[in-house]
């Protein structure tokens, strides 16, 4: 199997590049001076990381993310963290949501305050690297799917003020509701990709009705077979030939399908 180099020059989707934007969401998972040494094997000679200052008031300790930049792109990578950390956080109802980007629309609270910690840091170091014009990228899986589509709804409706080139996030959850949605799925047109990997849990919380998503949704079926569209017929049948695939997998199927390690091995099968 061969995969394609990373292009800095891209501006649009493609399989390659959302593979990409996938290993870049599990890179936030590292410490951050593996975080840089490995930026620089991509050919990012800049790399920033980020921390909050305080421990978060939530299952997550605190919020972790990093900007890397060359000469023609800018990757900011927003930390993840493990199902059972924010399980109960996403499924409790009594949190309630709080005002979206420029006071449009509504975001979950636990995810406002997190973002908060790290956004005009990481607003403000982008702008600062932006010497040559280049291309703006946001990425995240898990809770830092949900940070990344939050930031990039900030850097849009909010100063700068600025459209980024694309959004891929990997297992997110619900993060806002619909007037926020709608509007986001306006502005980020072909420029926003939600992946979830069959039985994914986290993709189902927290609980609708008044939490939703934003398009574009891109399927992993229960084979790994990537789909653009999955009716719902036809996804309620795969979800039940996942459950039967892993019915004796040490983890539920809901928690493994949820690894990054899974959804990086889902996009090597469809490059292959």
């Amino acid at each position: 199997m061969t995969i394609p180099a990373l292009d800095h020059s891209t501006t649009r989707y493609s399989l390659a590049h959302a593979y990409w934007m996938a290993q870049a969401a599990g890179l936030a998972m590292q410490d951050p001076d593996d975080i840089e040494a490995q930026a620089r094997v991509w050919g990012f000679d800049e790399v920033r990381n980020f921390q909050s200052p305080h421990r978060m008031p939530f299952p997550i300790e605190d919020t972790q993310a990093y900007t890397m930049a060359s000469d023609r792109m800018i990757v900011t990578g927003f930390r993840g963290t493990e199902v059972l950390k924010i399980y109960d956080w996403l499924t409790d109802v009594d949190t309630p949501p709080v005002p979206g980007p420029d006071d449009k629309g509504f975001v979950h609270y636990g995810f406002n305050q997190a973002l908060r910690a790290v956004y005009p840091q990481i607003r403000d170091t982008v702008q600062e690297l932006r010497t040559n014009g280049q291309s703006v990228w946001f990425t995240g899986h898990s809770l830092g799917g949900a940070l990344a589509m939050l930031a990039g709804a900030h850097f849009y409706f909010e100063e700068p003020r600025q459209l980024p080139d694309g959004v891929y996030t990997y297992g997110q959850p619900r993060t806002c509701e619909r007037l926020l949605a709608g509007l986001h799925n306006t502005a980020f047109k072909n420029r926003c990709y939600r992946f979830v990997n069959n039985n994914d849990i986290v993709p189902h919380l927290p609980p609708e009705p008044f939490f939703t998503h934003v398009d574009t949704l891109r399927y992993f079926d229960a084979d790994g077979k990537l789909h653009e569209t999955m009716p719902l017929i036809a996804g309620l049948k795969d979800q039940v030939k996942g459950y039967r695939q892993d019915m004796f997998a040490p983890e539920t199927d809901g928690i493994n399908d949820h690894h990054m390690r899974n959804y990086l091995a889902a996009f090597e099968k469809n490059l292959a």
